[in-house]
């Protein structure tokens, strides 16, 4: 160790961060001798900060990325690869819509942690949250809720989330994150499947033996349709189902499940109506196609689609398709899965974004995560295990994301944030489609709900040059699809910031 620490304190002063390789010319830490100098002392005592103190613009004072964040950088490409990181936020200095960097700039955040900050940053209704002791022990003393739930769980089960959850859908389990939450919302399905099929809750031995070596009729050969440019977790079985960039599913062993066209419209939709139809019909008759096909060999226990597919592209598909691929789903007797992962929790204007589409009765299981804070899904009683454990891990949950959700929806209740988010995304719509009437050779097919709103570039080229001047000005947005470019606000983000924004953006727009 002492022969590292050597080696490290001898090497050169920070140097621009050129990824994994720039670690040779980091300055020590004066603390350990080993790593770079952190931007705050580590042992800092912890403060609350008032988020009223949101700027009045973005401000960038360094180069992007500054200095300190390309020294963290460095020292964490000793430990991971850190490629994907952009900047090293500092979170005690974010307010509201701004997110701040330890290189002193602040952000005008359309992005919001990849569509996951429904407030804001630092907001004081979630910073109080914590503040009574039954509050802060809920969080330290971190159960396994399958198994040992504290006293109040079933309550806030049922004040909290089925407060906001989809008509009829009375039932849900919590879970870590939305990639979990895909995979048990999965083996809810296939538990229904094959419970219909083998008209009984009981297992044979010959079940019971073949289960453990992966083998049917114990482990059986059912699927999940998906749909191209769908993107829904990282685990193997949301793999098997995603379809979004090659990078994510290489190298690994995935499931043979089958995947359908999703509708690729062209915009503006008004006048576009006859090719969109085309692609609703063509989309739809594949997806029987594949059912009808499958139904031998890996036959379909559910189908699971994005209402808006996010990573994909922001690609859109009318109330009419949604309506006829739930009755698909119902006439072939399989479930219906809406992942609303990104789109649940206020951004399009609505608590769901399927609820746009005029369904007959909502899905069969509604997954979410992000802005909800904990990961999970609503689903009907119907598809309830009649076994324990098999829907089951250590910890099912947070109770402390709970007592977070619950001042989340008071405060969009209190603030009438699903109106700010109508406001404000009316305001960008319009703003982004004149810039694209204006300057149709940058950006183009400008579509959205609320807030949850995408545009493209003429190429990804464009896009990521585009995304980087951006980042120069004070704007952090997200990419996504092969050429566009995602807003994902908070649902705090006002009129004046989507003002702010356009104006960059339009500035940003005429430096191409």
């Amino acid at each position: 160790m002492r022969d590292r620490a050597a080696r490290v304190a001898g090497r050169g002063r920070t140097a621009k961060m050129t990824g994994a390789d720039s670690v040779s010319e980091i300055e020590p830490c004066m603390r350990c001798k080993r790593r770079p100098r952190h931007p705050f002392p580590l042992d800092a005592a912890l403060t609350f900060v008032d988020a009223s103190k949101e700027p009045d613009k973005p401000e960038v004072m360094t180069e992007v990325p500054g200095p300190k964040t390309q020294c963290l950088l460095a020292e964490l490409n000793q430990m991971q690869q850190a490629g994907a990181v952009q900047l090293f936020a500092d979170y005690n200095n974010s307010y509201g819509n701004y997110l701040a960097d330890v290189d002193g700039n602040r952000f005008l955040d359309v992005f919001t942690q990849i569509s996951s900050v429904p407030l804001g940053y630092n907001h004081p209704n979630l910073l109080n949250a914590f503040k009574s002791e039954h509050a802060l022990r809920s969080m330290i003393n971190r159960p396994a809720l399958g198994v040992f739930p504290g006293s109040d769980w079933p309550c806030r089960m049922r004040e909290v989330l089925l407060s906001i959850a989809p008509r009829g859908l009375d039932h849900v389990h919590t879970m870590m994150c939305g990639a979990c939450a895909n995979e048990y919302a999965y083996k809810s399905a296939f538990i229904w499947y094959r419970t219909q099929q083998r008209g009984t809750t009981n297992f044979t031995q010959e079940e019971m033996n073949t289960s453990l070596m992966n083998e049917p009729p114990g482990c059986p050969n059912v699927s999940i349709l998906s749909f191209m440019g769908s993107f829904h977790g990282r685990t193997t079985g949301a793999l098997s189902a995603t379809r979004s960039k090659p990078l994510h599913r290489l190298d690994f062993p995935l499931l043979k499940w089958p995947v359908a066209s999703f509708p690729q419209y062209k915009y503006p939709l008004a006048l576009n109506v006859r090719h969109n139809g085309v692609q609703d019909v063509n989309c739809l008759q594949e997806v029987q196609n594949l059912i009808d096909i499958y139904k031998d060999c890996y036959p379909v226990a559910a189908v699971v689609v994005e209402p808006i597919q996010a990573e994909g592209g922001d690609r859109e598909a009318s109330p009419q398709f949604f309506q006829n691929l739930q009755t698909i789903c119902k006439k072939n007797g399989i479930i219906f899965i809406m992942d609303e992962v990104q789109t649940g929790g206020g951004p399009t204007g609505k608590m769901w974004c399927h609820e746009h589409f005029g369904l007959h009765s909502s899905p069969d299981i509604v997954i979410f995560s992000k802005k909800m804070q904990t990961g999970g899904f609503f689903f009907t009683e119907a598809l309830k295990p009649a076994q324990p454990y098999r829907i089951f891990n250590t910890w099912m949950g947070d109770p402390g994301k709970l007592i977070l959700l619950e001042k989340i929806i008071e405060t969009i209740n209190k603030e009438n944030l699903l109106d700010v988010v109508k406001k404000s995304g009316e305001i960008l719509m319009n703003g982004l489609l004149k810039m694209e009437k204006d300057m149709s050779g940058l950006i183009n097919s400008v579509r959205g709900r609320g807030t949850f709103i995408a545009y493209d570039c003429k190429d990804g080229e464009t896009r990521d040059r585009l995304n980087r001047i951006l980042k120069e000005k004070g704007v952090i947005s997200g990419p996504c699809g092969d050429k566009s470019i995602r807003l994902r606000p908070a649902l705090t983000f006002q009129p004046k910031h989507a003002e702010i924004y356009l104006d960059i953006l339009r500035k940003s727009l005429k430096e191409l």
